[in-house]
């Protein structure tokens, strides 16, 4: 667990990626990628899962600290329900709350997330979403 604080420092710092190389995302992947905070001393992973049968579902996942998960987009995923019982459809975008973690999820605002189904876009939209610099191709 982490303080909201603490969180919200984590979500803002600026990150890079360690080991910078094409990423390919093919049906099944399920991979991390290690980031590095400004202050080169955090580590952070960029989790990237795609589905197998339906190709479109995707989970874009930056954690911190090892185990915290920050912010993480489901594109075409299950209908969500938030910890007071509102139901979230289609795409959204978990981000950290204390006291419980990853639970609260939010609609995709269209101004940060343009096209959820072009893949390449939506890598672009949520490293600068997440404040990750220069991500590698896909």
């Amino acid at each position: 667990m982490s303080t909201q604080t603490e969180a919200d420092a984590l979500i803002a710092m600026k990150k890079s990626f360690l080991n910078p190389r094409l990423i390919s995302i093919p049906p099944g992947t399920d991979q991390s990628h290690e980031l590095i905070g400004d202050d080169m001393r955090e580590r952070f992973f960029l989790d990237l899962w795609r589905g197998t049968i339906r190709l479109s579902k995707f989970r874009y996942q930056t954690r911190g600290r090892r185990i915290i998960v920050l912010i993480r987009l489901d594109i075409d995923g299950a209908t969500h329900t938030n910890p007071d019982g509102t139901k979230i459809s289609g795409s959204h975008l978990h981000i950290y709350r204390e006291g419980y973690e990853d639970k609260w999820a939010f609609p995709l605002n269209s101004n940060e997330f343009g096209n959820p189904s072009n893949l390449w876009k939506t890598f672009e939209d949520f490293c600068r979403y997440c404040n990750i610099e220069m991500p590698p191709q896909v």
